[in-house]
């Protein structure tokens, strides 16, 4: 006769459905950094805010760049609302100008720097999620 065998044990109380999160692999990890710093350029905070809440857990060098874009990116909104604000007077314009360069321009060393692999921090961020 064959036996079958037991099965699998519960999973510990608190788990998520389906286990633990996955733990990514370096190369992805860094292709979705480099992706979450591109985004930022096209849409603002959201890929980076979308890829803080699905990604953190997924390993190190994910999360401080997820977190790294999302600080820059909430940073930018700020300096967006001030700048139309500020448009009232014809100063805003110059800022929001500033803004989108600044949006561009660092965002695109960093997703260079997170496809090499390195960590980046923003020379311009507040620290508002860690």
């Amino acid at each position: 006769m064959s036996a079958t065998p037991p099965p699998p044990p519960p999973p510990p109380p608190g788990a998520p459905y389906g286990g633990g999160s996955q733990q990514l692999s370096p190369a992805d990890e860094k292709l979705w950094a480099t992706l979450i710093h591109v985004g930022g350029i096209l849409f603002g905070f959201l890929p980076s805010l979308i890829g803080y809440l699905v990604l953190k857990d997924r390993g190190p060098f994910v999360r401080q760049h997820t977190a790294t874009a999302l600080n820059f990116q909430i940073t930018l909104a700020i300096a967006y609302v001030v700048g139309w604000i500020l448009t009232i007077v014809l100063v805003g314009f110059i800022i929001l100008a500033a803004v989108w360069a600044v949006n561009i321009i660092f965002s695109i060393i960093a997703a260079v720097k997170a496809n090499q692999g390195q960590y980046y921090t923003y020379p311009l961020a507040i620290k508002f999620v860690s």
